[in-house]
């Protein structure tokens, strides 16, 4: 027997997983209302054997009152006699369902706010759904935002102005920084090219900040080209132009890990690179010298390793070995989210093996050990060692 509560929590599984194609499909095509939910009435020997229940139930139904529409039958039993029983609930539309999860008012402004894009921006029709939590949540002010953001960017394909520049009213930095891939995706979606990866300067027709590499010199004869400076953020392009002749340069992800590297002759750091070690194979000088690679041993920082090395094929890597690993086991965590690649093409078959094993949970589940827990004096010792 399916009491209210029951079939609310089947309303809730439905509302959440098809909540998306009602909103594109107009309440009608694909969702074929009304939608029927079974209340499991008895069997008459059921009934006999738990009449209290059967009442509970029967009363249940009796006293509820809300969206969608209960179907009551009659039951011939043997023994019990002729009794009404409720026998299944129609939800009509949508609109019924949200009532019944309490998702009404979220249904009904992501409905209405759907109706008013689609209206003006057809072309959003089919994309527009997947954003059904932007629809129902956005405040009033953020949503009006939004509109005002793609229709300047609609009008202005091709700005070449820096985010910050843009004049539409409310719109900041901070704002833009937390829905690049929002305002690209629906972009590229009322152009009628919604692709599955969109890069939002691209997109937008924006000037793209330069992005800043850090680096550390390491050497103080080295300094002498820049003026005694030893810690200098630039864009790729302006620190190509330094020409530095070091033989070894160190590639570190995290920032305290980097900063605490002493001097070392002939070398320099670049810190805090992540994904973005493209860059460096764009900086003559790092791709002639001897180039060491040391993020966290975990399945990501072998892969930015393997990304680094197919960019600079003289990168090896330092304290990202099983030994490493093993060594400094109280100080594991665990990695939030591993990374779907099966193998990667630029590591040494030392190198995959860890990464295998890491992937198949060889020593615990998302086992990951941060560059920056490994205790300073064990690192040091390694570096000055070298790989």
């Amino acid at each position: 027997m399916r009491f209210p509560d029951t079939v609310r929590q089947l309303m809730l599984t439905r509302y959440r997983n098809q909540r998306r194609i009602w909103l594109s499909d107009g309440n009608q095509t694909l969702a074929q209302w009304p939608i029927v939910f079974r209340l499991e009435c008895p069997t008459e020997e059921e009934a006999q054997r738990q009449p209290g229940a059967v009442a509970d139930w029967i009363n249940a139904w009796r006293k509820w009152q809300g969206a969608g529409e209960v179907v009551w039958g009659d039951r011939q039993w043997r023994t019990l006699g002729t009794q009404q029983v409720p026998e299944l609930l129609r939800a009509r539309s949508p609109g019924e369902v949200a009532a019944w999860v309490g998702e009404e008012s979220r249904w009904g402004r992501a409905q209405s706010r759907y109706a008013e894009l689609v209206a003006r921006w057809p072309l959003l029709a089919v994309s527009l759904p997947r954003y059904f939590d932007v629809l129902a949540d956005y405040g009033a002010e953020d949503f009006q935002r939004l509109e005002r953001m793609l229709t300047w960017l609609e009008a202005n394909p091709h700005s070449h102005l820096l985010p910050r520049q843009i004049p539409v009213a409310g719109i900041d930095s901070k704002w833009l920084e937390t829905r690049t891939g929002l305002i690209a995706g629906l972009l590229n979606a009322l152009r009628g090219t919604d692709a599955s990866e969109v890069d939002f300067y691209e997109t937008c027709g924006l000037k793209r900040p330069p992005q800043l590499t850090r680096l550390l010199i390491l050497d103080e004869s080295l300094r002498a080209r820049t003026g005694g400076v030893r810690d200098l953020s630039a864009p790729a392009a302006e620190l190509a132009g330094l020409n530095l002749p070091v033989d070894r340069v160190y590639i570190v992800e995290n920032l305290q890990t980097g900063l605490a590297f002493g001097d070392l002759p002939g070398s320099a750091l670049i810190l805090r690179m992540g994904y973005g070690v493209d860059v460096l194979a764009r900086i003559p000088w790092i791709s002639r010298a001897e180039c060491v690679y040391w993020g966290d041993l975990d399945t990501h920082g072998l892969r930015i390793l393997s990304r680094a090395r197919a960019l600079l094929p003289q990168v090896t890597s330092i304290l990202m070995d099983e030994e490493t690993l093993l060594a400094h086991e109280s100080l594991w965590g665990e990695e939030p989210e591993q990374t779907s690649d099966v193998e990667l093409p630029a590591l040494t078959p030392v190198e995959q093996l860890l990464y295998r094993q890491l992937k198949q949970h060889h020593w615990g589940t998302n086992v990951r050990l941060e560059q920056e827990r490994i205790p300073w004096e064990y690192a040091w010792k390694a570096l000055l060692r070298g790989p």
